[in-house]
């Protein structure tokens, strides 16, 4: 796969899943088992936002050849990833996420995303 598929791929899921949390902040946190309480859900909205500026940056980039703004884009991306595998995986050790179903598709997510931006941030060559 290219690069420049992948990152429209990974800007397509930022985009979906940042605009169904901005949009639909207590469904989302109960398709997860969590209970939704106003800050709960504000604070779906600004992860929300936050995954949606992803997807444009993405999106707005995907075609940029090799570069060090390139390569911090994806090593900035695989670290994030990670870190939501990381949370995610911690929240359900917790009992805060309280459905596998809410966690097993976006663990496989993750991975799969850490695993394209670790990839494609090696290739790059700049990095002296």
């Amino acid at each position: 796969m290219s690069r420049k598929i992948f990152l429209t791929l990974a800007a397509v899921v930022a985009l979906g899943a940042g605009a169904i949390a901005v949009a639909f902040p207590a469904e989302f946190l109960a398709s997860k088992g969590t209970l939704p309480s106003g800050a709960a859900n504000l604070w779906m909205r600004e992860t929300g936002l936050l995954l949606v500026c992803m997807g444009i940056i993405v999106l707005s980039v995907r075609n940029q050849p090799d570069s060090p703004a390139m390569e911090a884009l994806m090593l900035g991306n695989l670290l994030a990833q990670l870190g939501l595998l990381a949370t995610e995986l911690a929240g359900f050790a917790a009992g805060v996420i309280t459905k596998i179903s809410g966690i097993a598709p976006n663990f496989v997510l993750h991975i799969a995303l850490a695993s394209g931006f670790a990839h494609f941030w090696r290739r790059i060559k700049i990095r002296e």
